[in-house]
């Protein structure tokens, strides 16, 4: 949304001059007399308060006509944890079962304030309630691996068994006795903005890019059709997704070799696995991906399978074009959509053409 209060483009403009991190992701700014959008931070010389347009979010900035600027490569770094919560992230992913405090934080030079703030604005959860879920989900591996509920309540900093049994039933539906089937949930960022990652111990169910409309909606539908709770975490294949999708992005990947649980119908199961015989770089049409599957009256089907795909490039949705060869509606939206087909394609051929 372009911000059109001037008291509010005129603080932004303020932090921009003061290239202050703290509102990175806040606003973008699009500069008109080069064509670019930055975010606060950027090191490149600063316009004229006249030339400048501040925008909520940078697919509002990519719809101006705005490209991302070459320096602070504002649809990437605006969403990445600064140092701060980098380095927390990694004591955290060293040792999951530890409490970090607003004390201990101090103690080691990081304010607590602006990590909350956060943590709050891109996991939608506060800091100490991440902490919970991360230790929730180390507990439940030890209780697989066969450790008893007291032995893993106390290693996990619980000063009862009784305390560590009802935060376990708040987060994961069931008693420590039963452990529960949990979806766990990944955020990274990508050249592309940030991207969630949810996984079972089978493999990836869900890869969205964070601002996708209906997130909320796959979220409910993952947890009722696997019989699941969702809570923040990270296993084997978060982690091979982030690195992939990484490999991805900087040219050096065009298939994937993750783990994937796909629920839902076996037509829409069809019409996924058919999306991923999709060669790199192709496009192809509704009607067409029909005849593969050997539907070839179905191709309104085909369309509703296609969008109901949770498995954003791994499952490429995106090289599916309308029958004229248009592009047509995408969950990360049409910027997003040209963005990865002309990707995938190259910077010498952008133009779209239908495959058999």
């Amino acid at each position: 949304m372009l911000i059109t209060d001037t008291a509010q483009a005129d603080g932004y403009y303020r932090a921009l001059l003061e290239r202050a991190e703290e509102y990175n992701g806040i606003f973008f700014v699009g500069v008109r007399t080069t064509g670019v959008f930055c975010i606060a931070s950027c090191r490149a010389r600063k316009p004229k308060r006249e030339n400048v347009e501040f925008h909520s979010s940078f697919k509002s900035a990519l719809d101006a006509g705005f490209r991302p600027c070459k320096i602070c490569r504002p649809t990437e770094n605006a969403h990445a944890a600064p140092p701060a919560v980098a380095q927390v992230m990694a004591w955290l992913r060293a040792d999951p079962q530890s409490r970090i405090t607003d004390r201990w934080l101090r103690q080691n030079g990081i304010r607590p304030e602006p990590l909350r703030r956060w943590f709050v604005q891109h996991h939608g959860m506060s800091f100490h309630a991440f902490q919970r879920m991360l230790r929730i989900n180390a507990a439940l591996q030890e209780l697989k691996r066969g450790r008893s509920a007291t032995q893993v309540a106390f290693d996990s900093g619980y000063d009862s068994l009784s305390g560590f049994a009802y935060t376990y039933k708040k987060l994961t539906g069931s008693a420590p006795s039963d452990p529960a089937r949990l979806i766990l949930l990944h955020r990274f960022t990508t050249p592309l903005g940030p991207m969630l990652a949810c996984a079972t111990e089978q493999g990836i169910c869900l890869l969205e890019f964070a601002d996708r409309r209906m997130l909320e909606t796959e979220f409910k539908d993952l947890q009722r059709l696997l019989k699941a709770r969702i809570i923040a975490g990270e296993n084997a294949h978060t982690r091979q997704v982030e690195r992939e999708i990484g490999e991805y992005f900087a040219g050096s990947r065009q298939q994937f070799d993750v783990a994937l649980e796909t629920p839902g119908s076996a037509f829409q199961r069809s019409v996924w696995q058919s999306l991923r015989t999709l060669d790199y770089g192709s496009t192809h049409s509704y009607q067409s991906l029909a005849e593969r599957i050997g539907r070839p009256s179905a191709v309104r089907a085909v369309a509703a399978a296609n969008g109901a795909n949770r498995i954003a490039i791994i499952v490429p949705c995106h090289r599916v074009l309308g029958k004229d060869g248009a592009l047509t509606g995408y969950g990360g939206g049409l910027a997003r959509k040209q963005w990865l087909l002309e990707h995938e394609r190259g910077p010498s051929d952008s133009t779209f053409r239908l495959e058999a």
